[in-house]
């Protein structure tokens, strides 16, 4: 995988890749904690193992204590996703950029894009049915394109917009935050949530812009795909 040795050039972004690799490594740690019944005992299946994690009781396996990360309202939010996920070093460990720090904060933006898998009533908490779903082995996420003027773009396709650097990723369009006049300090920009909508106005300038730049984001979906 290549890494970016300058990643404030565009934003830090969580790619499908990155989301389905993290993903992967949450379900394999998951499903190695499976203990089958023996004799005289009852083992542990994995909706029962990812049961023990979400729920706010302290409860302890024969051969782990476990640590409870729901903070009592029946729902994980993307800070108790992250605890939960961070707890095992092989499964957070994407080294995509050069800096740790970089590396931390593409983590939080994949686990932001596996809540939005699954996270049907778009509160940005996953309930134990939406979070059992998000985790299931037998559940294959959809390829999200981004969209803009009736026309679809691959995830990675990027774009100009003004000063700053748009790019797909999971289905949203992320830009960098800089304001574009005199020098300022490149910012990476976090997918947006609903309460962080862009006005009508801002919405409708960055549409603009991007419609402007369709003909470079369709050269790099181009290429992009071929290196896919």
């Amino acid at each position: 995988e290549k890494k970016s040795e300058n990643p404030a050039a565009s934003p830090v972004v969580c790619y499908q890749s990155n989301r389905d690799e993290l993903r992967r490594r949450v379900i394999q740690w998951l499903e190695a904690e499976i203990i089958p019944d023996g004799w005289f005992s009852k083992g542990s299946n994995y909706s029962e193992i990812l049961d023990k994690y979400f729920k706010a009781n302290p409860l302890t396996s024969s051969h782990l204590s476990l640590q409870s990360f729901d903070d009592g309202d029946s729902r994980l939010d993307s800070t108790e996703f992250l605890k939960f996920v961070e707890q095992n070093e092989t499964a957070v460990n994407i080294t995509t950029y050069m800096d740790q720090e970089t590396n931390k904060l593409l983590r939080g933006l994949c686990v932001d894009a596996l809540i939005e898998l699954s996270d049907e009533n778009a509160d940005w908490k996953l309930s134990f049915s939406e979070f059992l779903k998000c985790l299931s082995p037998s559940f294959n996420p959809p390829e999200k394109k981004c969209a803009l003027e009736d026309e679809t773009y691959e995830d990675g396709a990027e774009t100009q917009v003004e000063c700053n650097r748009c790019v797909c990723a999971c289905g949203n369009w992320v830009c960098t935050a800089m304001t574009c006049e005199g020098k300022t300090e490149k910012m990476p920009a976090r997918r947006q949530q609903p309460d962080q909508d862009l006005t009508e106005e801002e919405l409708a300038r960055y549409v603009q812009e991007l419609q402007k730049h369709q003909e470079t984001a369709e050269k790099t979906k181009r290429m992009s795909t071929k290196e896919m």
